[in-house]
Order: structure tokens, then C-alpha cells, then sequence
């Protein structure tokens, strides 16, 4: 009877150890490892681990805000269904060579600097130490591109402000001019429209809380490249969510897309 128990023990022991080690593991055609901390979770295609020149990398930051269904932290929102269907789109509008599945990029692993180009959600709620800040600011000194998406209102920008003076006390926040590269890189943005995100479909408005007006805001190097873009009082996420939504209006979803293709490729380009 020892002899059995301690097989089986044994046995579950092995067992716990397998999955504890699958769970860290990129696994092409499984559930991401982030998936619980996720609000659409998706299986990673059957290419998800093929070799390309981009792929798209989301970064996941603490929150103040306790996370999607207190499952983990807001970078979780619209993940990962929305980098899947915006590569998708990338791969049919663009010659670049787009992985199908999307990275997670921890804001404490150096592997953010493998990723010149990074999406943040819901900033309105992220926080950041001092050091995830340093890191965060040399990432982007080294020419990184850092994309922050569906916040909304002057109290969600507020608590973005909190933690981006962390990272820039000394660059200030300005609006993007219509001439700007970024605008200009593929597609023509100068005529840019409120994006919504789902709620649009049964509230009829196209803003959330008090943010009425889009804003397309950004921070510059010295040298007049810009590092970082702000989609203030819109929901570019939900649109790349929804793209394939029969509900969703296509306008917004096109646009979207548009938008984060162009802001790619000016991060692929300057």
C-alpha cells in the first residue's frame, strides 16, 4: 500500500509539474498562458510561433483599477481576439510579415526591447514604479514605439498623467498636427472620427463618460520623432475586436484599422 500511494503520488506530482511548465510556454494552437488575465481569450493559431518581421506585442503593466473581473490587470482588455483580428488585417492591407498570434510583453522582462512597437489599453488605470518607469523611458529613448489606447474622460486621463509624468517629467503631451508623418505614412488620416468602442452599438454615442472629443495626442524625441501616441476618448481595441461584428459599424472598424497601421508603419520608418 506504501509502495502504491507513493506511485501515485508520484504520479501527480509529475502531472502538476507538466502543466506548470506548459502554462509558461508559447504554445501554438493552445490558450495563451496570460489567457485568465484576459477578457477575449483565443487560441493562438497553428502558426502562432512562425518566425516574422512583426508581430504584434501588448504590454502588460500593473493596474490601480484591479483588472478585468478581478482576473488580472486592465492590459488584459479586448486580448487577445484583437491583436488576432489586427494582424489579420495588417497581413491583407500591408507587404509586412505578420505573425498571427500576439506577444505579451512584461513591463519588467527585458524582453521589451525586443519589441520596437508596443500597444497599452486602458491606461487611464496603469501604475508603474520607478523603476518599471526608468525602463519604460529608456525603451523609448532607444527609438521604441509605445501605442496607448481606450481611456476616456478628464478623470481617466488624470490617472494616465499620474504615471506618464513618472516616465516623461521633462517632455510635454501635445496634440498631433494633421501634417504630421504619422498621419500620412500609408493612408491619408487628416479626416479622423470619433472611434467607439462596442457600446456604440446600444448607446448610439459614440463617446464614453465626459470625453466627448477625440483627441490625438503624443510625446516627441529631440529629434522630432514621434515615440509615443496617445488615442485619448476612443476604443481602437474594441473596433479591431468587433471588425468581424455584423452590428459593428464598419466605418469605425476601418478607420481603426487604418489608424494602427499607419502609426506601425511610421514606428517601422522613423
Amino acid at each position: 500500500m506504501r509502495t502504491l500511494l507513493a506511485g501515485t503520488l508520484a504520479s501527480i506530482l509529475a502531472a502538476i509539474s507538466a502543466l506548470a511548465w506548459q502554462a509558461q510556454q508559447h504554445i501554438p494552437g493552445q490558450y495563451n498562458p496570460y489567457a485568465r488575465e484576459m477578457q477575449s481569450p483565443a487560441p493562438d493559431p497553428p502558426d502562432g510561433d512562425e518566425k516574422t518581421e512583426y508581430a504584434f506585442a501588448r504590454l502588460r503593466y500593473r493596474s490601480g483599477g484591479g483588472g478585468f473581473r478581478g482576473r488580472g490587470g486592465s492590459w488584459g482588455t479586448d486580448a487577445n481576439t484583437a491583436e488576432q483580428h489586427f494582424s489579420k488585417g495588417l497581413r491583407r492591407l500591408t507587404r509586412v510579415h505578420v505573425r498571427s498570434s500576439g506577444e505579451v510583453v512584461d513591463i519588467d522582462s527585458d524582453e521589451i526591447y525586443n519589441w520596437p512597437w508596443l500597444y497599452a489599453v486602458e491606461v487611464g488605470r496603469w501604475s508603474m514604479t520607478d523603476a518599471q518607469s526608468k525602463r519604460v523611458r529608456d525603451y523609448l529613448d532607444r527609438d521604441g514605439f509605445l501605442m496607448v489606447d481606450d481611456f476616456h474622460g478628464t478623470y481617466q486621463w488624470e490617472g494616465f498623467m499620474e504615471t506618464l509624468r513618472k516616465v516623461f517629467p521633462d517632455k510635454p503631451v501635445v496634440d498631433i498636427d494633421n501634417a504630421d508623418a504619422s498621419f500620412h505614412v500609408l493612408y491619408n488620416l487628416e479626416k479622423r472620427v470619433q472611434v467607439p468602442g462596442k457600446q456604440y452599438n446600444w448607446s448610439g454615442q459614440t463617446y464614453e463618460q465626459d470625453g466627448v472629443e477625440a483627441r490625438w495626442r503624443g510625446i516627441y524625441d529631440g529629434n522630432g520623432r514621434l515615440m509615443m501616441a496617445i488615442c485619448h476618448n476612443m476604443d481602437l481595441g474594441d473596433a479591431w475586436e468587433f471588425a468581424d461584428d455584423p452590428q459593428y459599424p464598419e466605418q469605425y472598424a476601418s478607420l481603426a484599422y487604418r489608424i494602427g497601421i499607419n502609426y506601425l508603419l511610421y514606428s517601422m520608418t522613423h
